[in-house]
């Protein structure tokens, strides 16, 4: 909503400016400039980047649309579906896990709390090394590492796809360079023609250096800022989880140790310590 909302004000700034300095508006109709501009720049994507980072881009694009998408209701469920998971383990001891851990999809714990739940990696994530921890995997100082770098991977894999559109957005002002060039060789052709007639052909050929700057900097940079708050956003989610996981692993008391998670959280998107207890409270028991 908000990239949308952007991408208005942009435009009508640009060229309602335009107008109101006494421009004409039929003079940026220029549609072969971007033809050479837009499908330049789409195949030297498609030259540049792997088919994972092609066939990701429809799913990029609804993230962008979207935004970030964990928000402080979010966050308030995830800490209590750890609290859950670490009273459990506390009281009748990590074994009880293992049914949950194995199937997770039919886990009545895991179905309790539908926005995680709905989030298949994450939910593996956490599956993943609750499954090491029963097995007997609780040193906390060896579990740390292979959990950042668990999450590196995850968040380098993601960032592939914004990097890919911030590349084209470096592009697209050189582009529009080749398209003004082509105008201008087009434009020498006709040097015979009448003032008016070659005033037109070369504010032609300028449209093609004004649309490449502008599709760079005023919507496709943006769009690629965009994606990767959003990565940047899941990265957070699934540090916090590491962090409670890591709690448990030292022996704290459950309440403990969705503290240590909560507090790796961002102010704006971090419930405060009483929206966590009253949540908590509400819980029902698992078996």
């Amino acid at each position: 909503m908000f990239f949308i909302s952007g991408a208005i004000i942009v435009t009508f700034s640009v060229i309602g400016g335009f107008v109101a300095i006494g421009g004409h508006l039929a003079v940026l109709w220029q549609p072969f400039e971007f033809v050479i501009i837009c499908g330049a720049a789409l195949g030297a994507f498609i030259i540049a980047n792997p088919k994972t980072v092609l066939f990701g881009m429809g799913k990029a694009f609804g993230q962008i649309l979207r935004g970030p998408y964990h928000t402080k209701e979010t966050y308030l469920e995830l800490l209590s579906l750890l609290y859950a998971i670490f009273r459990l383990a506390k009281s009748k001891g990590m074994l009880v896990l293992e049914q949950h851990v194995e199937n997770p999809e039919e886990s009545e714990l895991f179905r309790k709390f539908p926005k995680f739940f709905a989030d298949k990696h994450a939910l593996g994530f956490v599956c993943d090394y609750l499954r090491m921890m029963v097995l007997g995997a609780e040193n906390p100082y060896e579990m740390e590492p292979l959990m950042d770098e668990e999450i590196e991977v995850h968040h380098t894999e993601h960032m592939t796809l914004s990097d890919a559109i911030r590349t084209v957005g470096d592009g697209l002002p050189a582009l529009g360079i080749v398209a003004a060039v082509l105008g201008v060789i087009h434009t020498m052709g006709s040097i015979t023609e009448p003032p008016e007639v070659l005033g037109k052909l070369i504010g032609g050929a300028l449209v093609g250096t004004f649309v490449g700057v502008l599709l760079s900097y005023g919507f496709v940079a943006p769009m690629a800022d965009a994606l990767k708050a959003v990565y940047d956003s899941e990265t957070k989610y699934y540090q916090c989880i590491k962090v409670g996981l890591l709690a448990h692993m030292q022996g704290y008391a459950p309440s403990v140790s969705i503290e240590f998670a909560r507090k790796a959280l961002f102010s704006n998107v971090r419930p405060t310590f009483y929206e966590v207890e009253e949540a908590v409270d509400a819980l029902p028991s698992f078996g």
